[in-house]
């Protein structure tokens, strides 16, 4: 018994490891880095006053038909890009991902600006408490803390490198830039002779 015991815990072990580098994954990259410049464009734009006030306006059961298609085909473009992914098309995978990215930002904002209304749902208020709290549950691991240090740490450690050699300013750029005007210059030269 003891021995299924140890099995049953690193086998939870293996599962909150995978869930928690998928959630930091997306977190990091996917929300931070692209989802997120693109909810906040899209809530900066004057155009998205007069469609805050339709959506505001419609009934509810039209609004939650709204967000679950705009969901679901965020969803949906998700998996067949994973699907493509498998297949070996990891290009048209990519391009699928890529291309879902300001959908998702424009879903977020649409469940934003209405979540008032889509929580009278019951049994959607009850789904969204559970991804909450199953969030905070996830939040909450030490796996889930000690892993978000690594990616803070490995972030920091990054953008130092970065801003050390990739700054228009950095020796690296300049010299890079420099070589190229030689080899320019050397091709130019070439051709005039």
């Amino acid at each position: 018994m003891e021995f299924l015991k140890k099995i049953a815990q690193r086998l939870l072990l293996v599962i909150q490891f995978i869930l928690v580098f998928l959630f930091i994954l997306f977190e990091e990259i996917i929300w931070e880095g692209l989802a997120e410049p693109i909810y906040r464009k899209i809530e900066s734009l004057h155009i998205t006053q007069r469609v805050e006030t339709v959506l505001q306006g419609l009934n509810s059961y039209i609004l939650l038909v709204l967000f679950m298609v705009l969901l679901l085909g965020v969803e949906g473009a998700g998996l067949l890009a994973g699907f493509f992914f498998v297949k070996g098309y990891i290009l048209f995978g990519l391009l699928l991902y890529i291309a879902k990215i300001p959908i998702a930002g424009f879903t977020f904002w649409v469940f934003k600006v209405s979540k008032k209304k889509l929580l009278h749902f019951t049994w959607f208020n009850w789904a969204y408490k559970k991804l909450m709290a199953g969030i905070e549950w996830l939040k909450d691991r030490e796996i889930y803390q000690t892993s978000r240090k690594m990616t803070t740490t490995i972030k920091v450690k990054f953008l130092a490198l970065k801003q050390k050699y990739f700054s228009k300013e950095s020796r690296f750029i300049t010299e890079i830039k420099s070589f190229y005007q030689y080899i320019k210059n050397f091709k130019n030269r070439k051709n005039n002779d």
